[in-house]
């Protein structure tokens, strides 16, 4: 896993990007202290299964060109209800709405320290 602090920017600008594309109630949650996973996950919900895949497409692109990082798997993608984007230090969950609420993962993950984004996600 990489520095933890080396992390914050990557997070920031795959957030930043989830702001623009319109997904809502953004979460980025370190998990390194309970996890082996990764160090962070970021959590966000789209209003439509076309939004999930719109922005996974879009943060996959922006991961590959901007910060020359492909994705070790994507899962999901098909049924665009919830689609995970593994990308080794930093998983991100694209939910559709009613999805997320289902598997309640930021429940599953209170644990985890919040990273502060409000510098970051427009109000």
């Amino acid at each position: 896993m990489a520095e933890t602090l080396e992390l914050i920017p990557k997070v920031k600008k795959i957030v930043k990007l989830l702001d623009s594309r319109k997904a809502t109630d953004i979460k980025a949650i370190n998990i390194s202290e309970q996890s082996a996973l990764a160090d962070y996950f970021i959590i966000c919900s789209a209003s439509n299964t076309s939004l999930v895949m719109s922005i996974c497409d879009q943060v996959e692109e922006m991961m590959s060109k901007e910060l020359g990082i492909e994705p070790r798997r994507i899962e999901g993608y098909q049924s665009a209800n919830w689609v995970l984007l593994d990308f080794n230090d930093i998983i991100v969950h694209i939910f559709y709405k009613e999805a997320r609420q289902y598997y309640a993962l930021d429940k599953l993950w209170a644990d985890g320290i919040l990273l502060d984004i409000s510098d970051t996600v427009v109000p």
